[in-house]
């Protein structure tokens, strides 16, 4: 299984909505690719409420079977029309993909 985590820091407004919005907007867009990408098992979308000067604002979390999935997930049309938008939205980004392995 792979975990794919993302932080993201938004700007204070674009798209001509604060970022309150906007962040709303991007747990809407990414949650509703549950179910319409074969390999990924899971996806949720959360929004800080710390507003602390070292939060992020909006965190991904992902589960996919694979890395290849995670590859299809990259690619797939619906995700790119998304992460379009996230990148208007934002400041910064950080990500982190990793391997989970059963030790027995």
């Amino acid at each position: 299984m792979v975990k794919h985590i993302v932080f993201w820091k938004l700007r204070e407004i674009a798209a001509g909505k604060p970022a309150v919005e906007n962040a709303f907007e991007i747990k809407a867009e990414l949650e509703a690719l549950n179910g319409c990408i074969p390999g990924l098992l899971m996806l949720e979308v959360g929004i800080d409420f710390g507003r602390t000067p070292a939060s992020a604002d909006v965190v991904l979390y992902a589960e996919f079977e694979d890395r290849e999935a995670l590859e299809v997930y990259l690619k797939h049309p619906d995700h790119v029309a998304a992460a379009e938008f996230v990148r208007g939205v934002i400041e910064q980004r950080v990500v982190a993909d990793y391997e989970v392995t059963s030790v027995l």
